[in-house]
């Protein structure tokens, strides 16, 4: 795919500044009127001032602007980060022409820095207008830190010409609280903001709340959605469907480029008493160091699974012969795998998807799914060397 065209009634700004290389780092996507709009962000108590401006800005269900800062997350930075960033939104809605409560801004990269603020500057002041793009994959390669790929996705609202896409961009620091680093979704269906934020809740918690790459929530988390409303009204339950599909994809595809990973893990924990209770046991697995270098290594070790479903349940709540644990569509546990049976399952982990199916057998009838990746030397490398 070399292009991927937003929605109607949205465009596009994607340069350098130098915040601290020479790939894209300053993104602008901006909608011709004010949408309907929703946000979810970070739980976190380190918060960044980014997350504070636009939890404040689209409180009222709307906005006409998105800027994206990469490579610095401008977090921990006190009065100064805070004053930054409103510098930010300011600035771009001079160059839009609204007020800077129009206008939701995101920031991704190293912590306890301020943004350079006199490229940052120059950049603002080159703000084109309009807006000279349409491509939200443009938009997507703009925000990316350590992604290997962008991520975008898009859908075809069901029975009418509206059309939902998405960005996004996360690979470490990865277990939200919302949502994932940073994404944003772009519609040109008409939704009211009340109707869009209730949607958007329910989608990111089966979504980007169901993602982990390293058990680490950001400090910048943020999921944004925008409706331009120009290609006026859809069914809600097809509007929903379509936003699932986007940002069920773009979860899959953060976990997928999780850093250091070769394996992406899906966890469909089933015959739960609750939601809650499925997705606590997913997460378990999913983020055990244990599985996680099993899987890396092929090494069908389904003790691993059974460990991390009994250290997030308790034994009134799971009786351990009821349980049944599967890799991929072969059942480990309670029946035994002979030896052509665990090299075949070898052989399965060896390929770029492992899926991971745990029966809980409580009588319930919830399930849950949730994706990670497996652990490799490369994330302790990647890591160890971030910011030098």
């Amino acid at each position: 795919m070399s292009t991927l065209p937003l929605p109607q009634g949205f465009r596009a700004y994607v340069t350098n500044v130098g915040v601290k290389d020479s790939t894209d780092d300053f993104t602008v996507v901006a909608a011709e009127q004010p949408c309907s709009a929703a946000g979810v962000f970070t739980k976190s108590s380190f918060a960044g001032p980014s997350v504070l401006v636009s939890r404040r800005h689209v409180a009222d269900g709307r906005a006409r602007a998105m800027v994206v800062i990469s490579k610095n997350a401008n977090v921990a930075t006190g009065a100064q980060g805070l004053a930054d960033a409103e510098e930010v939104v300011a600035g771009v809605a001079a160059s839009l022409g609204c007020t800077a409560h129009e206008v939701l801004v995101a920031s991704t990269g190293v912590i306890g820095r301020t943004y350079p603020m006199d490229r940052i500057r120059a950049g603002l002041a080159s703000i084109p207008s309009p807006l000279p793009g349409t491509d939200a994959l443009a938009v997507a390669r703009g925000i990316m830190t350590t992604d290997t790929v962008p991520k975008t996705a898009q859908a075809t609202i069901a029975d009418g010409p509206a059309t939902v896409v998405g960005v996004a961009k996360g690979v470490g620091m990865i277990e939200p609280d919302m949502a994932t680093m940073i994404a944003m979704v772009f519609t040109d269906a008409d939704v009211s903001p009340s109707d869009l934020d209730v949607v958007f809740r329910r989608v990111v918690d089966r979504t980007f709340n169901c993602v982990s790459v390293d058990t680490d929530t950001s400090t910048s988390d943020t999921a944004v959605v925008l409706a331009s409303g120009v290609a006026g009204p859809v069914d809600p339950s097809a509007f929903e469907q379509a936003l699932y599909s986007v940002c069920s994809s773009l979860a899959q595809q953060i976990a997928r480029d999780g850093e250091g990973a070769t394996t992406l893990i899906e966890v469909t924990v089933d015959g739960a008493t609750s939601g809650e209770q499925a997705k606590r046991v997913a997460k378990a697995i999913v983020n055990s160091p244990l599985v996680k270098t099993a899987v890396h290594g092929a090494d069908p070790n389904w003790g691993r699974v059974a460990m991390a479903v009994g250290k997030s349940t308790s034994t009134d709540e799971v009786r351990q012969e009821a349980v049944v644990i599967r890799f991929g569509h072969q059942e480990v546990y309670p029946a035994a795998v002979d030896e052509s049976g665990l090299e075949a399952l070898a052989a399965y982990m060896r390929g770029d998807d492992v899926r991971i199916h745990v029966s809980l057998g409580t009588g319930g009838a919830v399930s849950a799914t949730v994706w990670g990746c497996d652990l490799s030397d490369g994330y302790v490398r990647i890591n160890a060397d971030y910011t030098t």
